[in-house]
């Protein structure tokens, strides 16, 4: 049974803050097909589409007929743990910080036997497990075995918190308080613990409404004044908090209906460019240094960033052509943010939502994601460990369409969906 985690003790100032040391990354191009899948939270292995082996590890060819014939499948990962160890040594730095960590061999059911790590709350052999793959901190996939069946508290396991982004016990930016969205967001970060939610609201002189009034309310939350288009306020905003947020989650936006030729001018193109491209670009060149400093800083260390994108993102949208576009730049731009927040261990996650129940899309037919439902998959992502999420049905459909054939979809989509 894992112990509740208890509240960290404040960092001493005088003392340096750590660098990050990260777990060995190297991996072969093959097997970048166990770190796809488990950035979207699915454990898959190769299997022979000639003789049906599931293999492991991967190779460019089945190991049993040679056939080349291999696709990545999705496993239940149960199986039995035939052995364990405990490390006490290392001369590895990132697990030098670490020790003792526990190290197991489990022997699939669908055939392979594997070195996973070990949940605490397993046991010692034999006994039944579930493999599940993980994305460590240099954002490479990892085995890990946990109990069949596990306590209310298995993610404040230290080795698993390694694995995620957990908002306990974290301080969070929400960049936009004034939406639904945004105050959903709020409310399901301080039910999973966070410490405090830093919440960001242009205009301040407008009216706040009776929702951010209520999240305002909670003794969690500290509204601070954020408009994404005006770079010096988010440098005044860094500058003040930089060097505490743990995660930040960058949901504000723009959104508009209509493409090219229903609209004259570039005036609402520019407005969506500026807060969702534009405005990531500026929020990262603030914030984003300050989190990589910060991502060595014990338990409650600096760990996440979360971008608001799209499904749009995927593929143009005509009926809302010109965000469909803004969307996409920016999910160009996360990518590279991802890259250079991975060496210093920091996480990026990209949620592509379909259509939300907003204003904005009082004419599209449901279903529709409820901001609730999307705040409870962000929340989630974070404590999955994931890079790509893709909550709600069209969001799902849309990206299985995409996989099969994007010109497909994009023929389908100019035609009316």
């Amino acid at each position: 049974m894992t112990m509740p985690m208890m509240r960290p003790p404040r960092k001493n100032p005088v003392l340096r803050t750590r660098q990050m040391n990260l777990p060995p990354g190297a991996r072969g191009r093959v097997a970048l097909g166990l770190t796809a899948a488990a950035a979207e939270g699915r454990f898959e292995l190769q299997t022979c589409e000639d003789c049906g082996t599931v293999q492991y590890p991967p190779r460019e060819v089945c190991h049993k007929c040679l056939s080349a014939a291999l696709r990545w499948r999705q496993q239940s990962g149960e199986g039995e743990l035939l052995g364990s160890t405990t490390l006490h040594h290392s001369n590895d730095l990132f697990f030098r910080e670490r020790l003792p960590w526990r190290l197991g061999l489990v022997h699939l059911d669908a055939g392979p036997t594997l070195m996973v790590h070990l949940h605490g709350e397993v046991g010692d052999a034999p006994q039944r497990v579930r493999v599940g793959a993980w994305l460590d901190r240099a954002g490479q996939a990892v085995l890990i075995g946990f109990p069949n069946e596990g306590s209310a508290h298995m993610a404040d396991d230290k080795m698993l918190r390694e694995m995620t982004s957990d908002p306990k016990f974290r301080k969070a930016l929400v960049t936009d308080g004034k939406t639904e969205t945004g105050q959903a967001i709020v409310r399901a970060l301080v039910k999973a613990g966070a410490d405090i939610v830093w919440v960001g609201h242009a205009e301040p002189w407008k009216k706040m409404g009776d929702g951010l009034d209520d999240i305002s309310a909670l003794p969690q939350v500290t509204l601070v004044p954020l408009d994404l288009t005006n770079g010096r306020q988010v440098t005044e905003l860094a500058g003040s908090i930089g060097g505490k947020v743990d995660i930040v989650i960058n949901n504000a936006e723009v959104h508009r209906t209509f493409g090219i030729g229903a609209r004259r001018g570039t005036d609402v193109a520019k407005a969506e460019m500026d807060i969702n491209y534009f405005g990531l670009l500026r929020l990262a060149q603030e914030f984003g240094p300050a989190l990589k400093g910060r991502s060595a800083d014990g338990e409650t260390g600096a760990t996440a960033w979360v971008n608001l994108l799209s499904i749009y993102a995927l593929s143009n949208f005509p009926p809302h052509g010109t965000f469909s576009a803004s969307k996409a730049a920016a999910h160009s731009l996360a990518q590279c943010l991802r890259a250079e927040m991975r060496p210093a261990g920091i996480r990026v996650i990209n949620v592509f939502p379909g259509p939300l129940d907003d204003e904005w899309n009082q004419h599209t037919p449901p279903p529709k994601l409820a901001p609730t439902a999307l705040a409870n998959a962000i929340v989630k992502a974070l404590r999955d460990g994931v890079e790509d999420v893709y909550p709600g049905d069209v969001a799902q459909e849309w990206l299985e369409r995409w996989r099969d054939n994007p010109k497909v979809l994009e023929r389908e989509l100019a035609a009316g969906g």
